[in-house]
């Protein structure tokens, strides 16, 4: 008569047998290694037949189906082409880098599913899953080091306080900040950590630009669920201006003034006001000059909201949730702000041609509203914190900008806006 444990060992046995069994019966399931339509893409892909016709025949369609230029796709191409590119093997060719800059491309300008890329790449999902998130990190570890970097000497801080000053009549800014929560589907097992106060789940993006609608600092990632002011305050940047470490020149007066101020970043209500962040007042029982100081506030900061606005216009994988995990959420959003700024740099009058941003008469201050504004809006902003109120030094530098914007830099029109 069997044992106990000669019992405990057939039912091992046993076990063992029958989920090998349902293994094996998985894998026989499978009827294709790769389907032949499938098979056929090297004869009848999309790079070697559509995109060649759009190049020779049609320039606006191939801008529009890869939101860039034919000459801006080769010079991409060649920058990331060693890092992007595979081997072939002796089972199989590997896919060329054109191809998988090509599909990558166009997932970022539509947000497509994977399957339907699929049947327009003729490249199984499973494929398609590992390249975006490949090329996108090698977009954006490639072309950061050239085209969005914080700048490091007070020379190049002066040139974006000039140029602020002189486009946006805002003396001494060295950029717009803002963020926006970027629409993700809920994550596994993740509870509300990304759920944000507009009911939805998101990462945040968090961006300094300058007064040529450009990126020059942007943090992604951070959790929906965490408070705007904490968002910032956890980043590189707020670190660095605390630190006094960016190289920012030092504090100076005003054109035509004697006190002295410092170097500030225009921001909204969704973050706290300090010595280096300016901030509108309150919007309550307010007088004439902090009106206008709120105007020409609002002027300035308008640079980073068309850069939000004009991304999402292109690249319209941001207008709906991405069906993504977190960490490829923020790689695909780092390289479509790169993508942005190269595209700024080699070609504005292809990616933003005039009319794409608010554009301003500089004599009378009127607005004609970017086209971008005319669609619905695809990034959350912020929560907005109207308590973050700064302290007694930076009110001070809150009241002499006030001052100078009633004197010495009183522009004609700005009391028709208040």
């Amino acid at each position: 008569m069997p044992t106990k444990k000669d019992r405990r060992k057939a039912a091992a046995c046993y076990y063992y047998l029958a989920v090998k069994s349902r293994c094996t019966e998985k894998k026989r399931s499978h009827r294709y290694w790769v389907r032949d339509w499938i098979k056929r893409r090297e004869n009848m892909n999309i790079m070697e037949i559509l995109l060649k016709e759009l190049e020779q025949e049609d320039e606006v369609c191939y801008k529009n189906f890869l939101r860039m230029s034919a000459a801006d796709f080769r010079y991409l191409l060649d920058k990331i082409k060693f890092v992007i590119e595979k081997q072939n093997t002796h089972m199989r060719n590997s896919i060329p880098a054109a191809e998988r800059l090509a599909i990558t491309l166009r997932f970022l300008a539509t947000g497509d599913s994977y399957h339907s890329l699929m049947y327009l790449f003729r490249i199984p999902v499973c494929t398609i899953s590992r390249i975006i998130p490949e090329v996108c990190s090698a977009i954006y570890n490639v072309l950061k080091e050239e085209y969005l970097q914080v700048p490091s000497s007070e020379q190049e801080w002066l040139q974006i306080a000039r140029q602020f000053e002189e486009k946006w009549n805002f003396p001494q800014c060295i950029g717009a900040l803002d963020g926006k929560h970027v629409a993700i589907k809920a994550p596994k097992h993740s509870g509300s950590l990304f759920y944000n106060y507009k009911g939805t789940h998101s990462i945040v993006l968090m961006a300094l630009a300058d007064a040529n609608y450009k990126f020059l600092y942007i943090n992604v990632g951070s959790m929906g669920r965490i408070s705007d002011g904490g968002v910032f305050n956890t980043c590189s940047l707020a670190t660095k201006l605390e630190n006094n470490s960016l190289n920012i020149p030092k504090p100076r007066p005003l054109p035509g003034r004697n006190k002295a101020i410092p170097f500030v970043i225009v921001a909204d209500d969704a973050f706290a006001m300090k010595p280096y962040i300016m901030k509108p007042y309150a919007f309550r029982n307010l007088h004439g000059g902090q009106r206008v100081f709120n105007y020409r506030l609002s002027r300035a900061r308008r640079i980073i909201e068309n850069c939000f606005g004009i991304a999402s216009a292109r690249f319209r994988v941001l207008r709906k949730p991405i069906e993504l995990e977190p960490e490829k959420v923020s790689i695909i959003v780092s390289a479509i702000c790169v993508l942005h700024n190269f595209l700024m740099t080699r070609s504005q009058n292809l990616y933003a041609p005039n009319g794409t941003f608010d554009i301003e008469n500089h004599e009378n201050g009127t607005i004609q509203p970017g086209e971008w504004r005319q669609e619905t809006k695809a990034l959350l902003p912020l929560q907005l914190n109207r308590n973050l109120r700064g302290n007694l030094y930076t009110k001070e530098v809150q009241k002499e900008l006030t001052k100078y914007f009633q004197e010495e830099g009183e522009v004609p029109w700005q009391y028709e806006y208040i």
